[in-house]
């Protein structure tokens, strides 16, 4: 199993599972719409014995405002 590292937006400094086929691209459900973080290099721990590979994701953008009125005042 490889894992992601997710680097900026909301997402900052969380590890998700990474399924096998992901391409450079990696879309995550939040909140209502989808976030957008790229893969920045290659893959790292990709031998058998240093541990599971991982590879680094930076966030790229945002499918809708992230938290537009947080206290839902319209001012």
């Amino acid at each position: 199993m490889a894992l992601a590292r997710l680097t900026g937006g909301p997402l900052d400094g969380q590890v998700i599972p990474l399924e096998d086929d992901v391409d450079d691209s990696l879309i995550v459900p939040y909140g209502e719409g989808q976030l957008v973080y790229r893969r920045g290099g290659e893959l790292e721990n990709t031998g058998d014995s240093d541990g599971p590979t991982e590879a680094v994701f930076t966030y790229a953008e945002a499918t809708q405002d992230i938290n537009p009125n947080e206290d839902g005042r319209d001012d």
